[in-house]
């Protein structure tokens, strides 16, 4: 998952429109020191599969609520991966005021996939 606002400084370009600028970090995530936790989740009634859609994000003291923009996000992709899985995006929140968006993809939740 990728948040506007925890990027590690490196310059991003926004959109094409004009030149990449620095944006300051407001959190940094390191490797073991957080937890993703379910929040809620969603069973489609096309196929029958439960993707985990909301999650809390925690590292210290920073606790996000990621949410979907949409519910139904799920892709039936069998004819050409083999599989059936949820990706799209979802919006960050820290209480109720939102801070960042960014894409999410659940997939083995149909079954295991087979690499």
């Amino acid at each position: 998952m990728v948040f506007p606002d925890a990027y590690e400084g490196r310059r991003q370009s926004l959109g094409g429109r004009g030149p990449a600028r620095r944006r300051r970090p407001r959190a940094q995530l390191q490797a073991g020191r957080g937890a993703v936790r379910d929040a809620r989740a969603l069973a489609l009634a096309r196929t029958g599969t439960e993707y985990p859609v909301s999650v809390r994000v925690q590292a210290g003291a920073l606790t996000l609520e990621i949410e979907p923009l949409m519910e139904d996000q799920e892709l039936d992709a069998r004819s050409s991966t083999g599989t059936i899985y949820w990706e799209g995006a979802v919006r960050a929140k820290q209480g109720k005021t939102m801070v960042g968006r960014g894409y999410l993809e659940l997939t083995g939740y149909w079954k295991p996939l087979r690499l």
